[in-house]
């Protein structure tokens, strides 16, 4: 039992690494870019850190092991941990990890899309008034 808490563990922490190896790069281009410079790297690590403790909370469920210490029900017997069981329950940990990894992942885009559109909505707002300004009014022969 021990030794399947660990490997679901190791297993989660393995999946959480790869997609943290996989967007570590374009997170931290989205953040540079939403959040100024000399925070966005700690926003990037807070991120990264989410991913591990979402991913390996999600992967490694004590208590879908306890399936393995305890009846399911009165008069029930223990599920025997067979190979077969082993491979369901290492399946289930890559999928779980993984699930949970991409939504924290999709909530991360979406917050950043909408704060890269009000960001380039500001930059352009800024930048219009330099380009001319012909929505101004003039103070010459035609105004009143």
């Amino acid at each position: 039992m021990i030794a399947l808490l660990a490997a679901t563990f190791a297993v989660s922490f393995a999946v959480a690494s790869i997609v943290v190896l996989l967007f570590t790069g374009p997170i931290d281009r989205i953040v540079h870019r939403v959040i100024q410079e000399d925070v966005s790297q700690a926003w990037t690590r807070y991120l990264q850190f989410a991913i591990y403790v979402v991913g390996i909370g999600s992967g490694a469920q004590v208590w879908a092991l306890e399936r393995y210490l305890t009846p399911q029900g009165p008069g029930q017997q223990l599920l025997e941990l067979t190979a077969d069981r082993w491979v369901l329950e290492i399946y289930r940990t890559v999928m779980q990890t993984l699930e949970s990894t991409a939504i924290v992942l999709l909530l991360f885009f979406v917050v950043a899309l909408i704060a890269l559109v009000i960001v380039r909505a500001l930059e352009s707002r800024r930048g219009r008034p330099e380009m001319g300004g012909r929505d101004q009014p003039t103070t010459g022969a035609g105004a009143a």
